[in-house]
């Protein structure tokens, strides 16, 4: 019954969302309530399930909400007008120039592991020239989600942390046998860039021009400019960036502090900060709260008890004369996986399941963690409702997450595939 009703809030919800019947934010909240109560749970249980997953997600929720300001300050303030400038005119107005580009610095800036400093930087830095160039949006959301995928597999990534773990073992035996997946994951990921392009660059033409920011401005946005606090903001960024991958401050105190001193810094006059404020107070609101209403979404599902049944009922699902296909299945199933489980309910609760069976047909219990790789949160992070990222990369990129899963899902499901390939072929996981 458990595991009837959790699958039935993943499904109701994905219905609800993609057909755009509710919004995102009203979906997390309602569905799983009702559900819920229909169930048999209480209302009391229920509100202890949800202030569980609130607790969870609040330093997340905070940090999203502060980050989002951060850099709207800094976008305000000009500070990526000569990026975007460069850019622009180095591509010379060529969408499948772009979306390569914008596919190949994702990966670079992703070798941290952190989705969501790489969705801060590369969104920020990207959104305004797709803009110009009057790119579709969904497509750059959908190459950064695929392009992150392949690099979240590395040893030092919150997901493969928990692999590792859960296994009790280390990253010679997780990470290294998966290298020829990840070589086939980007291989994959820069095909699906050049497709994107050639279709943007067939809709759209090459646009011959030369980028001045100056002239693309509105009247308020000029007034918001501070060309003459471009070095001391770029000192300021990268600070924080630097001070966010050494972990030394907790991330979510690091963007309260910073986004502050950015306002005060551009906008000493309190109605320059408070037109920042207004200005983007509403995707401020949207990023954060879809955050809370995802943590309470997710604190019903694991609070009740569902996401473990739903985990039970799946595995029970394998027959005994196909044991052997475990690691394969494990694999092609790891991204719509993403939809269904956090990455704690799936690493420390699924995997052991999996990894015990595997164990009792002589299959080596690795192979479970790196098939479980190839898109349990890797691949599928950037479309789950489940990780707050998530809500970070379609809010900055100001898209719909319905819109997005639709124009994303089968992408990034092809990521998993081929990187399931590579490690059959490589020997990672057996066939």
């Amino acid at each position: 019954m458990l595991a009837l009703t959790g699958f039935s809030i993943i499904l109701i919800f994905l219905i609800l969302i993609i057909s755009k019947k509710m919004s995102v934010i009203t979906a997390l909240v309602l569905v799983p309530v009702v559900l819920g109560l229909v169930a048999g749970f209480t209302g009391k249980e229920l509100g202890d399930f949800a202030l569980g997953g609130l607790k969870q997600v609040a330093p997340t929720g905070i940090l999203l909400m502060f980050a989002v300001l951060y850099f709207a300050t800094m976008l305000d303030a000009g500070l990526f007008d000569p990026v975007i400038a460069f850019i622009i005119n180095l591509v010379k107005g060529d969408p499948l120039k772009v979306i390569i580009g914008t596919a190949i610095l994702t990966m670079i800036v992703h070798l941290d592991g952190d989705g969501t400093a790489t969705f801060m930087i590369v969104i920020s830095a990207f959104l305004p020239i797709y803009k110009e160039l009057k790119i579709n949006r969904l497509v750059l959301t959908s190459i950064v989600a695929l392009s992150v995928g392949p690099m979240h597999l590395v040893p030092w990534s919150g997901t493969s942390a928990r692999a590792i773990s859960t296994l009790n073992t280390d990253a010679t035996h997780i990470f290294n046998p998966n290298i020829p997946a990840i070589v086939g994951g980007i291989i994959w990921v820069l095909f699906v860039a050049w497709y994107f392009g050639k279709k943007e660059r067939k809709r759209l033409g090459i646009i011959d021009f030369k980028y001045n920011h100056h002239t693309n401005l509105t009247e308020q946005q000029s007034k918001l400019r501070r060309p003459k606090m471009l070095l001391i903001n770029a000192l300021l960024t990268f600070t924080l960036v630097f001070l966010l991958i050494k972990g030394w401050v907790p991330a979510a105190a690091l963007f309260v502090v910073f986004s502050m001193i950015a306002l005060l810094l551009n906008y000493p006059v309190l109605a320059d900060q408070q037109k920042v404020l207004k200005g983007h107070g509403t995707n401020i609101f949207m990023v954060s709260g879809m955050i809370f209403a995802a943590g309470i979404f997710s604190g019903i599902l694991s609070g009740s008890g569902m996401i473990e049944s739903m985990a039970n009922s799946l595995v029970s699902l394998i027959p005994q004369r196909h044991a052997n296909f475990l690691p394969m299945i494990t694999a092609i199933t790891s991204l719509p996986a993403s939809i269904l489980f956090t990455p704690d309910a799936y690493y420390f609760g699924v995997v052991p399941i999996l990894s015990e069976t595997a164990t009792q047909f002589g299959i080596n219990p690795l192979e479970i963690g790196r098939a479980a790789l190839l898109g349990q949160m890797t691949v599928g992070f950037p479309i789950s409702p489940l990780t707050a990222s998530t809500f970070l990369l379609i809010g900055l990129a100001e898209v719909d997450l319905g819109d997005h899963q639709k124009h994303t899902f089968f992408w990034a499901w092809g990521t998993t595939i081929v990187m399931t390939l590579a490690a059959i072929f490589s020997g990672s996981i057996s066939l």
